[in-house]
């Protein structure tokens, strides 16, 4: 592309469409903090308004670091705006406070607060699209960075051009085409002081290291590019792996122990990475591969986060038990256990007119047979019952364990008790001495899911 005919036109529309960027007629919200990069994007995004039937917003958030200069900003992008009829949404935020509160970087505090401010402004503004302003520069030092930080292939694939509705249209161009651009038009910019500091990591690579590389191949920014957009390729590959393997092995809340040891560690890494509820570092990953390597039961604490080995399966992020408040279950009447999410139908029924349940969601009980109240319980140290047709009693943890229930699930079993014991335990089984003769008059008990 020629010095002339960018001028023209920034970057480049076969890299737009190959991404759907900005499709026609679709709605963008522009990021606009004020400075070169975002300026000329505002102003490419506006001069396609009629080419692509695009409608164009500017969004810019004012994240309370840079005090007035941090004001003027936002002044600046909000006048630029009104005086070329763009429609402009602004708002502050306490990056400082976020950081602190979070234990964040003020970096990534002040990324958390901008994108969440951009999101909830293209809701409603019923935006399809939301632009930001990052460069081919900003790629390469973003790769640098990531590289220097020992990343694996996400980290160095470097910024997607797209991910989700937010997209990157000049991802291709360098910074020096965009200063042209800019004098071209005539259009003005702000400059962010902080841009010059030495005490970011990213400005020393800006000014300090990509100089220097630039000696060895002045075309940096093309070759890592390409080479980021070589490990965004493989990366999506073994994440499609990843993803194919847990639409066959998860099952929402745990894997099998043994499948997933026979995974490559590539993709099994992207596995536990994908399930698990919050961010995991290369480290913490090894950690959970290194536990799910063993066979008996062990939990791993991570911070946020237990994971537990049990019956062949590993369990991530899992729930703590159930306390279950012992309730009186009333003859007519429904009983709700809203810490299992149950509810429990109490009803009288002629002899012979029901039949037990299977897997036991519902309990016929010789009326006759219960001595005083019925009460819903949790498990009790020392419970033992006789499983209809066993012949034989068992500890309610033997019954557990033949069951293949986990820890969990023991905590949340459901026992229905009587003045002189245990009637049944749900979902397991019935108690021997609960079970009606043929022309006994039943209590069925009904269990159901709450919605």
């Amino acid at each position: 592309m020629t010095n002339t005919e960018f001028r023209d036109r920034p970057g480049d529309p076969a890299f737009w469409d190959r991404w759907d960027m900005l499709p026609e007629g679709a709605r963008v919200l522009c990021a606009v903090s004020g400075g070169a990069d975002s300026m000329c994007l505002l102003q490419l995004l506006k001069s396609l308004e009629a080419e692509r039937g695009i409608t164009v917003f500017a969004a810019h958030f004012e994240h309370g670091l840079r005090g007035e200069e941090s004001l003027r900003d936002m002044a600046f992008v909000g006048d630029w705006c009104r005086a070329h009829e763009i429609p402009f949404v602004s708002e502050r935020g306490d990056t400082r406070a976020l950081a602190e509160r979070e234990h964040l970087g003020l970096e990534e505090a002040a990324r958390e607060l901008r994108y969440a401010f951009l999101e909830r402004a293209a809701e409603q503004l019923g935006c399809e699209r939301i632009a930001t302003a990052h460069t081919a520069d900003d790629n390469a030092e973003t790769v640098l960075l990531n590289l220097v930080r020992g990343s694996g292939t996400k980290g160095l694939g470097g910024i997607p051009p797209r991910r989700g509705k937010i997209v990157r249209p000049l991802l291709e161009t360098s910074r020096a085409e965009i200063e042209a651009y800019l004098k071209a038009q005539g259009v003005p910019h702000v400059e962010d002081s902080s841009n010059e500091s030495l005490d970011f990591s990213r400005n020393r690579v800006r000014k300090e290291i990509l100089p220097l590389l630039r000696e060895l191949n002045p075309a940096l920014n093309g070759a890592l590019g390409r080479t980021a957009a070589l490990l965004r390729r493989d990366d999506s590959f073994l994440c499609g792996l990843a993803e194919e393997w847990m639409e066959a092995h998860f099952d929402g809340e745990s894997l099998p122990l043994d499948a997933l040891k026979k995974l490559h560690p590539a993709v099994a890494s992207r596995v536990i990475k994908k399930i698990c509820p919050r961010s995991l570092s290369a480290a913490q990953t090894e950690s959970v591969l290194r536990f799910a390597e063993g066979t008996e039961f062990g939990c791993l604490d991570l911070p946020g986060l237990r994971l537990r080995r049990e019956q062949g399966r590993l369990y991530l992020g899992s729930e703590p038990p159930a306390e279950i408040v012992p309730r009186r279950i009333e003859i007519g009447k429904t009983t709700e256990f809203p810490e299992l999410g149950l509810r429990v139908r109490a009803e009288k029924a002629p002899a012979g007119g029901k039949e037990i349940n299977s897997p036991f969601n519902s309990f016929c009980f010789g009326y006759e047979r219960i001595k005083g109240d019925i009460v819903g319980t949790g498990r009790r140290p020392g419970d033992r019952m006789h499983p209809a047709s066993r012949g034989v009693g068992k500890s309610l943890k033997a019954l557990f364990l033949e069951s293949g229930m986990t820890s969990i699930q023991r905590s949340r079993a459901l026992v229905f008790r009587d003045g002189e014991g245990i009637l049944a335990v749900y979902p397991l089984a019935l108690d021997e001495r609960a079970v009606p003769a043929p022309d006994e008059e039943i209590l069925l008990l009904s269990v159901e899911k709450m919605e």
